[in-house]
């Protein structure tokens, strides 16, 4: 079944389509989530939630442009949403002194690949970064917003959405370099 006919199938509410076209696209789009989230529980909230909203909007969909990047920006806007919540969630927190915690398959031009570093390692250090700095270097990178866009969807200035990328990119420098570093001195030692 391709996807035009999983998709007249969906918005008939056939749950034999439903599972198809889940099957189909978790594994790209529990990517997206953990892309966004810091623990991989939460990503799979997401994913859960996401699909839920992907079924109950399926009628929205008008065939134009591609479902992929329709079903992108139904989780990358689940995901901010998440991420604005949270945020504000925390700073309620903090205002009491509560204590707080905050929080398949690669394309060939996988933004992820590392060489040496496996993909799976790149991923946990993007969601170690603090949630704004993994928020916008996520948008920026593989969402590919420019900053104007980002700032405007995140209700902050470009210079901070310019900031925080600048940071995040610098935090994931340091540790591939530090890795990779580790790496060369355990290869050396064997020498």
């Amino acid at each position: 079944m391709d996807d035009s006919q999983l998709i007249i199938a969906c918005k008939k509410q056939d749950r034999n389509a439903q599972r198809v076209l889940y099957e189909r696209y978790a594994p790209v789009m529990m990517t997206v989530c953990l892309r966004y989230s810091k623990e991989e529980e939460t990503a799979r909230d997401l994913l859960h939630d996401g699909f839920i909203r992907v079924f109950t909007q399926i009628g929205s969909f008008r065939g134009k442009g591609s479902f992929e990047g329709w079903l992108r920006r139904i989780f990358v806007n689940l995901a901010l949403e998440n991420y604005r919540k949270e945020k504000l969630k925390n700073r309620f927190l903090e205002e009491y002194g509560m204590q707080h915690s905050i929080e398949q398959e690669a394309p060939d031009d996988d933004p992820l690949d590392i060489g040496d570093i496996p993909r799976e390692e790149v991923l946990d250090m993007i969601r170690d970064l603090p949630p704004g700095y993994r928020t916008v270097f996520n948008l920026f990178i593989f969402e590919e917003m420019s900053h104007r866009e980002i700032a405007d969807l995140l209700g902050i200035n470009e210079a901070a959405s310019r900031s925080q990328f600048f940071r995040a990119k610098s935090l994931l420098q340091k540790k591939i370099s530090a890795i990779l570093n580790h790496c060369n001195s355990r290869y050396n030692e064997q020498k």
